[in-house]
């Protein structure tokens, strides 16, 4: 094994973990407050409830990416004094994340104190960061960064398409017909998860690719690339794994407002599952591709520099 394939995974730079945790505290807050605001302004409890059931699950996932930045960043700042074990940094990492998402908590919280439906959502978002924390207690900064990132892509990208979204679904053929834009519907939300996810890949890939640069040539394995890439398509999955279970109540009495709403919070899971799933594999996909595009011939079949060339052999002798 060469010396730059043994080297130790070096931390994030601190400018660099500050302003990941930055921008990613600032997606969790607009979240948040967004959420708020929606809620606080239902005309009924009715639409209060069914609004805190569609701003449950963003809420979920922005504290998830919030609380690995926000941990790698602390344990970014850590390492430059000291270098912490690995039961000091999984100390420090979950209880960053555990500090943020009670944090995050409070916005939802305060809302209203008496009932029992703000504080499940609440503490769903503390679990949320919490688990994220103690992610980044794993000793593999580079790739959880790269994750981050590319789920703030697909933030972005999601972002831009539904502010897009009507030239967008006429573009996909919505018309005046039920049936056109029922197709249009779900073509638009298959091409905005495989275009997050190839959004993610790329992140993913040219991050880890960066990363490399900046210490020296230490690489991480091919896989972490994979999972760069699939990375936000995971955490996806984890959010959505929180919703259903932490967050079910909360679920459970938006469906109990009508039969509708019941059917409509069982299509919202199924899709925001599935739109995962394709988020987890193109992501990975794509990062794979990439990765093979980048890959350089090996160090051995290179001339080495400085190195005399091999005499060329000497012609055969011919035949008197």
């Amino acid at each position: 094994m060469s010396e730059q394939q043994s080297a130790p995974v070096v931390e994030q730079p601190a400018s660099r973990g500050l302003l990941l945790a930055v921008l990613s505290l600032v997606w969790m807050a607009a979240m948040l407050f967004s959420a708020r605001i929606t809620i606080t302004g239902g005309p009924d409890a009715e639409m209060e409830v069914t609004s805190t059931a569609y701003a449950l699950p963003g809420a979920v996932s922005a504290a998830l990416v919030t609380g690995i930045a926000v941990a790698l960043a602390v344990l970014g700042l850590v390492a430059q004094r000291r270098s912490p074990g690995a039961t000091t940094r999984f100390a420090i990492a979950t209880g960053t994340g555990l500090v943020v998402g009670l944090l995050g908590a409070l916005v939802v919280v305060t809302i209203n104190t008496e009932g029992w439906l703000y504080a499940v959502v609440g503490g769903t978002i503390a679990a949320a960061s919490t688990i994220g924390g103690a992610l980044a207690g794993l000793r593999m900064p580079r790739v959880l960064a790269a994750v981050c990132w590319g789920s703030i892509a697909v933030f972005v990208v999601g972002f831009l398409l539904n502010v897009f979204q009507n030239p967008v679904l006429d573009a996909l053929g919505s018309g005046d017909s039920e049936q056109s834009q029922t197709s249009a519907a779900q073509w638009f939300s298959f091409s905005q998860s495989l275009l997050s996810g190839v959004a993610a890949g790329i992140v993913g890939q040219r991050l880890l690719r960066r990363a490399r640069r900046r210490a020296g040539g230490a690489d991480v394995s091919p896989a972490f690339y994979f999972l760069a890439g699939g990375g936000p398509g995971l955490l996806l999955l984890v959010g959505e794994a929180l919703t259903r279970t932490a967050g079910a109540r909360v679920l459970d009495l938006a469906g109990k407002v009508s039969v509708l709403e019941l059917t409509v919070q069982k299509l919202l899971s199924g899709a925001r599952f599935n739109s995962a799933l394709i988020v987890l594999f193109a992501g990975a996909i794509t990062a794979a591709v990439a990765y093979g595009i980048g890959i350089k011939p090996a160090a051995e079949d290179e001339p080495h520099a400085g190195a005399e060339p091999e005499p060329a052999p000497a012609p055969a002798e011919q035949a008197g």
